[in-house]
């Protein structure tokens, strides 16, 4: 029997065991087919079925209406980067963004290839610490983009700003799926696959209808047009058909769980981990405590020269994925949907017998 690992991994992420044991089945034999999923065609019926249920169950998990087109991409979030604001930002117009972290950064970066990018707010400052707030959003521009979850340093955005009419678009790689929100205040929201929904390879994308219509002027290549990729179901070029296959998995077995109680047991868990950081006289937090993430819990040794020996203790107790980001350096426990409450504990009593074996 194989020892049970704790994982932590920031991404490639945890995935529920149903969809991994529906994946290892499909691998063999996909619906029937006689075929392996991985050989199987994507034009045929049984695989057709499995991106229509997977765009369903995004619409049912979020409660979108006809209103909202769903897709599935490639390119990962990155891509999402350029496409966003080459088909949306023209010449002389402006689009808002905030700066919290790695992800947001890079966005920024690439949308003034396209046109003028208005920074409202940043925490660089204080090393993407904590969530920027109180800011306006100016009328005049074509979008507003946030990134809800940052995955490197560990804030996550709990409340969206009042956008008054501008178009809100947000990067929920990291946090999609885990706790309630109001889609419909979205115009866009697009997310990475592999950290809350399947593996890596595709990337969710979420668009409001009338908000495809406001694209701007400039010719888009046909690739990176979303209306082409909408009007031929995620099915203009061969789509990554295992990895939405994994997610359409786990897109059952998040709507079996809801919403709701997803969130109440994300919160569980970040709160048990947190409510350790803050009592163990060993680590401390780095980011403010009002926007800690519930999905990726930044900490540090106060003796940073006890890190290796304490990550090297971790292993020895099956805890894996707990190396800090190599831009940032510290721990970092990533706490996605998968993960268990059990797994948290494990932890927990990782952390209290390290700090037992340091006091004796």
């Amino acid at each position: 029997m194989t020892t049970k690992i704790h994982n932590f991994s920031a991404g490639p992420a945890i995935l529920p065991q149903s969809a991994i044991d529906a994946s290892i089945e499909a691998l063999k034999d996909f619906s029937g087919t006689g075929l392996s999923l991985i050989e199987v065609s994507h034009r045929s019926k049984e695989y057709e079925a499995v991106v229509a249920e997977a765009t369903q169950l995004v619409k049912e998990i979020l409660n979108l209406n006809d209103d909202y087109a769903v897709v599935f991409l490639q390119g990962g979030a990155s891509l999402q980067f350029d496409m966003i604001p080459m088909f949306w930002l023209g010449e002389g117009e402006t689009a808002a963004y905030t700066n919290t972290g790695v992800w947001a950064s890079r966005a920024i970066k690439e949308a003034k290839l396209f046109g003028k990018v208005d920074v409202l707010a940043s925490s660089e400052d204080k090393n993407f610490s904590y969530i920027p707030k109180n800011y306006q959003i100016p009328t005049h521009s074509k979008y507003f983009h946030c990134t809800s979850n940052n995955t490197i340093y560990g804030t996550e955005l709990f409340s969206f700003p009042e956008t008054n009419g501008v178009p809100l678009v947000c990067d929920m790689s990291s946090d999609i799926f885990s706790r309630t929100i109001d889609a419909s205040k979205f115009d866009m929201i697009y997310a990475g696959a592999q950290k809350n929904m399947g593996p890596a390879g595709t990337t969710l994308v979420i668009i409001k209808k009338s908000f495809l219509e406001k694209r701007a002027s400039r010719v888009i290549p046909t690739m990176l047009d979303y209306k082409i990729h909408i009007e031929n179901g995620s099915m203009y070029n061969t789509p990554s058909v295992f990895a939405i296959f994994v997610c359409m998995h786990t897109l059952r077995w998040i709507k079996s769980v809801g919403l709701e109680a997803m969130e109440i047991r994300n919160k569980e868990k970040a709160d048990l981990l947190y409510a350790e950081i803050d009592r163990n006289s060993l680590f401390e937090g780095t980011v403010a405590v009002e926007d800690r993430s519930r999905m990726n819990v930044n900490f540090i040794l106060k003796d940073k020269s006890l890190e290796a020996e304490f990550l090297t203790f971790c292993e020895s107790k099956n805890l894996s994925g707990l190396k800090g980001h190599r831009s940032v350096g510290g721990l970092r426990a990533s706490l996605y949907n998968a993960l268990t409450v059990e797994s948290v504990q494990a932890l927990v009593d990782a952390m209290q017998s390290f700090e037992a074996t340091k006091k004796s």
